[in-house]
């Protein structure tokens, strides 16, 4: 089945910035992204540290979660050599972009920003009228004309929607006949972040959005995959984003899941949990004849993949990584390797948190009961935090990136060793080495698991 699957572009951006070399600046050299955030005020909350990229109007409204897919979009594509108009399927992993829907609540509804702050311009709220305004064009149940167009896009309309998904167009189309106030607030809605980058693309076929927690666009990889090898399609465009903002950031603050002392320190015994980081990225999947025909060049082979629930409990992991463990077992099994023997690095999904990563160790063993102790594990988590949605493909590129500069990022942060973690979490330093075969692995509420296995072409 080797090469049934392959990889041939991505876009990915990070808070170390846009590109496969912002991650080896910051991912591959061990430097962790974290800082305290003033993209909100964090006053209310335990800490105001995060991995997000540097504040401020331009990088705010820049960072909106529809124009960072575009970005990383058009970039995949480029790197794949597809132009737009091109068939292929769009699957994506994401909640919405929630900043909007924080916005208008705070300001009771009334706060103009929620919809019009766009590159950092605020633009004034309409004027109250004297006279009975004319009835407007009544959106339907979130949809918009956004979305009315991309639902159509061809070549090309396309190539004007990548132009349109960008900030500027944005910016120029407030004064058009949607309501200024709930433009930006439908972007809450993840079907329509998938239209979005579907119809700025010009990409003609189906779109699919996933949104099952930190294994979202892991599992919109995994369902790629599966079309792909069932040749059932060609080629998939598959993302996933979140960016740090100040819905989740409380939540995640009053379940005290937040570091205390603003760093993330997987596999240590003084781990006291995890911080949030902005992630954004794409990657074109092709079935390798159809790479082939046309002369695309493979960055890496798919050559297995598993899902499992253990449905322990809504928050937190199966001690022993039932679930993990399974999907992890699906995904070797289906690369023809089911003990392992070939596998060279498996990049954790290691959020620091106490019932997280010895939870994960013990679910490798149980993987790989006589070679876990000599395969290099690191959680990527440690620099980036944690991506919540666009963990699995953030973490797929950072795992494609390892085999091809043949160099294994490290766990940074790394202090004493806890009992109940002990493998080789590749502490604090990068390791150069020779992968042919890595594994990447992600875990999310509910009891969710997904599992990766790249190949070296």
């Amino acid at each position: 089945m080797s090469g049934e699957v392959t990889v041939t572009g991505f876009g990915v951006r990070t808070a170390f910035g846009m590109g496969a070399d912002a991650l080896r600046r910051g991912v591959f050299a061990g430097v962790p992204s974290f800082a305290a955030t003033t993209r909100f005020d964090t006053g209310p909350y335990r800490t105001a540290m995060a991995g997000a990229a540097v504040d401020g109007p331009d990088a705010v409204e820049g960072w909106a979660l529809r124009h960072a897919l575009a970005e990383c979009g058009a970039e995949a594509l480029s790197m794949a050599g597809l132009a737009p108009g091109a068939e292929a399927a769009v699957l994506l992993g994401v909640a919405g972009d929630h900043t909007s829907v924080t916005r208008y609540w705070r300001g009771d509804g009334s706060d103009e920003r929620c919809g019009s702050v766009v590159a950092g311009r605020a633009h004034a709220a309409e004027p109250q009228m004297s006279q009975p305004r004319a009835p407007e064009k009544q959106l339907v149940r979130g949809a918009s004309t956004d979305t009315e167009r991309v639902a159509h896009a061809g070549t090309a309309a396309g190539r004007e929607r990548v132009a349109d998904a960008s900030p500027a167009a944005d910016a120029e189309r407030v004064t058009d006949s949607s309501p200024a106030n709930t433009r930006r607030v439908g972007d809450a809605v993840p079907a329509r972040l998938a239209e979005l980058l579907a119809g700025g693309l010009g990409l003609v076929g189906p779109r699919l959005t996933f949104t099952n927690a930190c294994v979202a666009s892991a599992a919109a990889i995994i369902h790629a995959c599966r079309l792909i090898s069932s040749g059932r399609i060609d080629v998939a465009v598959c993302g996933g984003g979140y960016l740090v903002e100040e819905e989740t950031f409380g939540k995640f603050d009053s379940g005290r899941a937040l570091s205390r002392d603003g760093m993330v320190r997987p596999f240590s015994a003084d781990r006291t949990g995890l911080l949030l980081g902005d992630g954004v990225a794409v990657v074109v999947l092709e079935s390798a004849e159809h790479a082939r025909r046309r002369g695309a060049r493979p960055l890496a082979g798919v050559v297995g993949w598993g899902a499992a629930s253990d449905a322990h409990h809504i928050a937190q992991p199966h001690p022993e990584g039932v679930g993990l463990a399974r999907a992890t077992r699906q995904a070797m099994r289906l690369a023809g390797d089911p003990d392992g023997a070939a596998l060279d690095y498996v990049n954790a999904h290691g959020t620091g948190t106490k019932y997280n990563d010895g939870a994960e160790t013990r679910g490798l063993r149980a993987a790989f009961p006589k070679r876990a102790e000599s395969i290099p594990v690191s959680s990527t988590k440690s620099t980036t935090g944690h991506l919540l949605e666009a963990a699995g493909v953030v973490e797929f590129v950072i795992t494609m990136l390892a085999l091809t500069d043949g160099v294994l990022p490290p766990t940074a942060g790394f202090t004493a060793p806890d009992p109940e973690c002990d493998l080789d979490y590749v502490p604090n330093e990068p390791r150069r080495t020779d992968p042919r075969r890595a594994l990447t692995v992600n875990a999310a509420f509910g009891g969710a698991n997904t599992a990766l296995v790249l190949e070296r072409p």
